[in-house]
């Protein structure tokens, strides 16, 4: 089964690193979240991905082309007509697709533009800025087990500010607390798994995939979420990079699911 990673976007409220960078690319503990999002599922036995690349995709181009290069231990014998000795290997089993998807491509645009990639077989999905520990082996199975279109993962979010219980009738504040996994609904946390059927939801570049094609999807029945109790984390602002560079140099981090 094929991981597409949705890597396109111009990342402007983390526009510290991103004015270089696409999102994807920008670093946690030396290697870009992208190959953080790729190791866990790799760790799941998911090992092909296509990447849907538009702002500064030559960037993860460039970075997959060294990527043997820059993980290995390398003499360069320039007295020897330049001769290249590599003294380990670090390879990933990794098949990996980069596919342009355009510069101002909607989410559902630029799926739609990989389909060709596909083929008829179902395929996970996810954002190129979210880490999780979920099971992606568990989260496959119970897609297949019920035959929908779309399976999503649905998870609680923290939330920094404290929470105020109010008397409606009177507006009294009866308590002020830390906000708790009981308050609020769950949210689209990506970590979805498709059938190709998904692209005939899909009408061009400016679809928003998050928008009418799941909305559809769901007054249809055909879209079923996974409830994720586990760590997850999207890294939308320096704040949230930040936080994901602590636990990963804390040796700890949640979404570290391989060896």
């Amino acid at each position: 089964m094929k991981v597409v990673v949705l890597a396109g976007g111009y990342g402007t409220r983390i526009s510290e690193e991103s004015e270089y960078k696409p999102k994807p690319m920008v670093e946690i503990g030396g290697k870009p979240i992208l190959w953080h999002i790729m190791k866990g599922y790799s760790a799941y036995g998911f090992n092909e991905f296509v990447i849907c690349a538009g702002y500064k995709q030559h960037v993860i181009k460039e970075w997959f082309a060294d990527y043997y290069l820059h993980n290995s231990d390398i003499t360069f014998d320039f007295a020897s007509g330049n001769r290249m000795t590599i003294h380990n290997n670090v390879a990933e089993p990794w098949k990996v697709t980069i596919v342009d998807t355009g510069l101002g491509t909607m989410t559902g645009g630029r799926i739609k533009r990989i389909k060709n990639h596909i083929g008829d077989e179902d395929f996970c999905l996810t954002y190129g800025d979210g880490l999780s520990d979920l099971d992606i082996r568990k989260l496959v199975e119970f897609h297949k087990s019920h035959g929908k279109i779309a399976t999503l993962t649905a998870i609680h979010v923290e939330q920094r500010f404290g929470v105020l219980d109010i008397n409606r009738q009177n507006f009294d504040v009866t308590a002020f607390r830390e906000k708790s996994q009981a308050d609020g609904s769950r949210i689209n946390a990506g970590f979805m798994v498709l059938k190709p059927a998904v692209f005939d939801y899909l009408k061009d570049d400016t679809t928003v995939f998050e928008q009418a094609p799941l909305r559809t999807l769901a007054v249809e029945g055909q879209l079923k979420a996974y409830k994720h109790n586990g760590f997850w984390q999207c890294m939308d602002t320096k704040r949230e990079m930040e936080k994901l560079e602590e636990l990963w140099a804390s040796g700890n981090a949640p979404w570290k699911v391989w060896s």
